[in-house]
């Protein structure tokens, strides 16, 4: 493993640890380009002003496909996610979701709630 991909999965790892709780596997997709696009909206929150125009873009090419396919892998585990329905998901959002949030608020949610250091 190179040294770029060690420190990439430090920063990620708290990332990973919040997705793991609400219920999403490693085994998805969108798991990796969730957190990739979360932590981006975290570096930069104006990313989540134009999703597909500047954060599915770049999550796209760091993961080598389309900004559609990252669109819609990210819509899969958001869906994943409110199934399960964990207590946890409804501690980060405050009440049960009603109906499956789109991917912008989630994501804004995400990057707001998964920690600096990448420590979960």
């Amino acid at each position: 493993m190179d040294m770029w991909r060690e420190e990439e999965n430090e920063k990620l790892r708290g990332i990973y640890g919040v997705l793991s709780r609400l219920g999403l596997s490693a085994n998805y997709t969108g798991f990796f380009q969730l957190a990739w696009a979360v932590w981006l909206a975290k570096e930069e929150p104006e990313r989540l002003q134009m999703v597909t125009k500047r954060l599915y873009p770049e999550v796209a090419k760091r993961c080598n496909t389309s900004w559609q396919a990252v669109e819609r892998n990210l819509r899969t585990a958001v869906g994943v996610i409110w199934k399960w329905d964990t207590p946890y998901l409804r501690q980060i959002v405050g009440s049960p979701l009603p109906a499956k949030p789109r991917n912008a608020w989630f994501l804004s949610l995400l990057a707001a709630c998964a920690p600096e250091d990448g420590v979960a």
